[in-house]
């Protein structure tokens, strides 16, 4: 059997006509039925039902179908891998995430793929939730590991990796901080402190305030490290996230379990690309960052 005996019958049975699909192959409508009865001969069962000029898929024809256009998508991308794997010096794979995101499974699954991949040059981006939609959506980024902040796309891959709870991380001398959990009722008062560039702030403060609900203070900070410095200073709170229910802090600050009535606020990670650019080299990032927040859940 050859792989082009499977395309013309897939081309046959996509076009529901020998003469298109003649046509689609580039060979006489002729040539395409003999090969298709070459085709049923050799594996000795019958695929078409054929009545005068019309036929439909026998069983064993549906399932011939269905398998083959799997096949001829896995050859498609061996045939993109192996010529991505002959040009490996000009190799690169680029990631965007958060600038406020402090956990470490992100570099947990870049050691690993390095490892893996060392031929691979890895270019690393931050930004905040909008400015890396625009990233990845304007071809800049191969991948992009964000929240859902948007209804899911279907030009996108959206692979979800895991679904956070959320907290507030507070000073300890913050009466809050007291507190077994906390409500966006209790906290209304209390700024909350974001990481954002100036140029960011405004969007950053209407989402959290009209979309996640926060109240009308906010603070900004350049970066995690001077965010942090501000919640140990009693400016105000930082939201912080944990795939594990609980979060270990320092004694410096405090995690508290944040509630929206009666419910802990939860935040789903994705890692999120273009499907029109999806290869093995981002599946494969994706799949060590979904492997590893997982195992920290056991």
């Amino acid at each position: 059997m050859l792989l082009r005996q499977i395309q013309y019958f897939i081309s046959v049975v996509e076009n529901d006509s020998f003469t298109e699909a003649a046509e689609e192959c580039f060979i006489s409508q002729s040539a395409i039925s003999q090969q298709i009865k070459v085709l049923e001969t050799e594996l000795g069962v019958q695929l078409l039902t054929r009545q005068n000029r019309k036929f439909t898929l026998t069983p064993a024809g549906e399932y011939f179908y269905k398998q083959g256009k799997r096949i001829m998508a896995e050859l498609d991308k061996i045939k993109q891998e192996t010529v991505r794997v002959a040009k490996a010096e000009d190799q690169h794979l680029r990631i965007g995430y958060l600038h406020c995101y402090g956990s470490q499974e992100l570099s947990q699954a870049i050691n690993k793929f390095t490892n893996s991949h060392p031929e691979v040059n890895l270019d690393l981006i931050t930004g905040t939730h909008e400015s890396l939609y625009e990233l990845l959506r304007n071809g800049k980024v191969d991948l992009v590991l964000n929240d859902q902040r948007r209804a899911l796309s279907p030009a996108y891959v959206n692979y979800h990796l895991i679904t956070t709870k959320c907290f507030i991380e507070i000073s300890p001398n913050n009466p809050l901080s007291k507190e077994k959990k906390v409500t966006l009722a209790d906290i209304q008062k209390t700024p909350c402190i974001l990481i954002a560039t100036k140029e960011q702030q405004e969007q950053e403060r209407e989402y959290y305030q009209n979309t996640f609900g926060l109240g009308d203070s906010y603070i900004f900070a350049n970066t995690l490290d001077e965010g942090r410095l501000m919640v140990i200073g009693k400016r105000g709170y930082m939201l912080a996230e944990s795939t594990t229910g609980k979060l270990v802090t320092s004694s410096n600050t405090v995690c508290v379990p944040l509630y929206r009535e009666a419910k802990q606020i939860t935040t789903k990670y994705y890692a999120f690309w273009l499907k029109t650019n999806s290869n093995q080299l981002i599946e494969d990032f994706a799949s060590n960052l979904y492997q590893i927040f997982h195992s920290k859940k056991k």
